[in-house]
Order: structure tokens, then C-alpha cells, then sequence
């Protein structure tokens, strides 16, 4: 028999979450990382964001609200339901990087329209003081966001299969319509990582930020390549690489207890990551 799979609390979130298909990396995952990120940016950084979100008005979205870190960060997929006006957005939370080829971020992002290039984008402008407050107030809230996004590995890498969108899939034994290895990675996965052990929001050592931080968003998109291609992607093709994958596939236990100290560490480095770039652009 299957172990307990979620919390009270996240089998609730989930349920609410799962009826929304438009949601990337689900409110758990981003919220998670925003949490972690204002636990550990500077206080000058902090006094930045929240003066910048005290202006959500600015966005003009009201049934999209971003007044806080944990609303902004999933603000960017709550506006893909406002119809044309963002659609010009929904190409910046993935990098389709083929993984089954050598790693080409260039070719992946060749017009810009990416996470990994927006995220670098925002931080440019924030960091230069340019840009009126709602442009300021935009870069943050998808700087937040697009981070959480470019550490689930199935938003760095493809197999044909759009992030794993076209392969439908079963956590254990909850498998509703239209479940897929995507969804599995962006909620139940994340979710489960993100309940299993001592909370991720903390203040985190110097020594430890350090380690988690090292890098550039190109060097952090290839690391979420590297966990499809190494792992995601072979967990459920055979320990294959790439290649042809079955229509319908089903994580089992075993897979998933493998699976959660990637999906945990994953967050981790998102929400350092994140407190990283926050200081950059703004402390």
C-alpha cells in the first residue's frame, strides 16, 4: 500500500489546483520558492520588493492579485486565464531544450521568448533603476515566478513530448483525466517534496547559500536539463536517455521516494536562487 502521499493540507491544494491546466509548478512550488527567497535576501532587498508590490494595483489585473511575494509569484500564470492580453507571455515559463541532443540554449532560446532569457531580461532592467513602476513592478513579478519555473526540470527540457505535457501519467494510484508526467512535477511530486521534512523556509547559512547559489541562469536551466535527462526522463523510459516514450506511464512508489530529494533540492536551490538574483537587481 501506497505511504501517505500528501498532506491534509496539500491533497486539499491539489484538488483545488488540479481543476486549473493553465498552472505551472502549481501555487505550492512558487510560493514555496518566494518563502524561501524573502527568508534570505537583504534587508534593503526586502524594503524593494514589498515597496514594488505595495503598487499591484499598477498591473491592473484584480482577479490576479500580486500585492504579496507568495501572490506575485504565481501571478504569472493566473493572468494566462485573462485571454489575449498575455498571451504574448505564455512562451516565457520553459526552455525547450532538446535532451536528446547536446545542451543548445541558444537554439532553445533563439527569439528570446524563454524563461531562461527573461529572467535575465528582468534582472537587467530592475538592476539599471530604468523603466516606469508598473515595467519595474512587471520584471519583478515574473523574475519571481520564471526562477521557480527553470528549477522543475520539465520546464528546461523536451523529449517531443512538451515537457513531458503529451505523456499521460499515474502518481501511484491517483491518476485523475488529463494527468500527465508534467503535472506530476509541477504539483504531486513538488508538493510531496516540498512536506517531506523540516520546512524549506529558513534562513540559511552562508556557507550553505553559497554552495546552493553558485552558478548563472544558464548554468542552473542546463542543471534542470541534466535531472530530465539523468532523471525524470529515465524513470520512466527504462533507464533510457531519450527516445520514444509509452503513451501512458505510472510512477510508483519507489520512483517517487527517489524522486523527492530532487524535487526537494530543486525548490531549495530555486528559493536561494532566487534571494540571489532579488539582491542583485535590488539590494
Amino acid at each position: 500500500m501506497i505511504r501517505r502521499i500528501f498532506s491534509a493540507a496539500a491533497s486539499l491544494a491539489l484538488g483545488l489546483v488540479v481543476a486549473s491546466p493553465a498552472l505551472g509548478y502549481w501555487e505550492f512550488g512558487h510560493q514555496t520558492v518566494a518563502e524561501i527567497a524573502m527568508a534570505n535576501i537583504k534587508p534593503r532587498t526586502r524594503a524593494h520588493v514589498l515597496a514594488l508590490l505595495r503598487r499591484s494595483t499598477l498591473l491592473d489585473t484584480p482577479t490576479c492579485p500580486a500585492a504579496t511575494p507568495a501572490e506575485a509569484s504565481v501571478w504569472p500564470d493566473c493572468v494566462k486565464t485573462l485571454g489575449a492580453r498575455f498571451k504574448n507571455t505564455f512562451s516565457w515559463h520553459y526552455t525547450d531544450i532538446e535532451i536528446c541532443a547536446p545542451f543548445d540554449l541558444k537554439s532553445a532560446c533563439k527569439d528570446g521568448n524563454c524563461a531562461y532569457a527573461q529572467i535575465e531580461k528582468d534582472v537587467a532592467l530592475l538592476k539599471s533603476g530604468k523603466g516606469s513602476p508598473k515595467q519595474r513592478l512587471t520584471a519583478l513579478v515574473f523574475l519571481i515566478h520564471l526562477v521557480g519555473d527553470i528549477h522543475q526540470p520539465l520546464h528546461s527540457s523536451d523529449n517531443h513530448d512538451a515537457g513531458g505535457n503529451k505523456v499521460s501519467a499515474a502518481y501511484g494510484i491517483y491518476a485523475p483525466p488529463h494527468f500527465n508526467l508534467h503535472s506530476i512535477w509541477d504539483g504531486t511530486l513538488a508538493e510531496r517534496a516540498i512536506t517531506s521534512g523540516p520546512s524549506l523556509i529558513r534562513r540559511y547559512p552562508p556557507a550553505v547559500k553559497r554552495k546552493l547559489q553558485a552558478g548563472t541562469v544558464a548554468d542552473w536551466t542546463r542543471q534542470s536539463w541534466e535531472i530530465a535527462k539523468r532523471d525524470v526522463y529515465p524513470s520512466v523510459m527504462g533507464d533510457k536517455a531519450c527516445g520514444d516514450e509509452p503513451s501512458h506511464v505510472t510512477i510508483d512508489e519507489p520512483t517517487i521516494e527517489k524522486e523527492v530529494p530532487i524535487a526537494r533540492l530543486q525548490v531549495e536551490r530555486g528559493g536561494l536562487r532566487l534571494a540571489k538574483l532579488l539582491d542583485e537587481a535590488l539590494g
